[in-house]
């Protein structure tokens, strides 16, 4: 998960930034969200893991300075074995 919050006022050229980065490899699923504050999020979904390790797996780099407000945080998580799918 890629979280960053904007300058006040760039939430869109954020957005823009986040959607143009590409993955290699892609994820089997990736989501941009948005929320109140200028915030960007990006959560991407990957059926197995490149090269055999957390590490391995791509990540979104910083974009310029210039659009953040605060430096961007990262988030990995792995999904819990028996739980309920909906």
């Amino acid at each position: 998960m890629w979280e960053a919050r904007a300058v006040p006022g760039r939430a869109g050229d954020l957005l823009a930034w986040a959607r143009a980065q590409p993955l290699d490899p892609p994820p089997a699923r990736r989501e941009t969200f948005v929320a109140p504050g200028d915030r960007v999020l990006v959560i991407t979904w990957w059926d197995a893991v490149p090269g055999g390790g957390p590490a391995e797996i791509p990540e979104l780099p910083s974009p310029d300075g210039e659009l953040l407000a605060r430096p961007v945080h990262r988030w990995r998580f792995t999904r819990v074995a028996g739980e309920p799918t909906d």
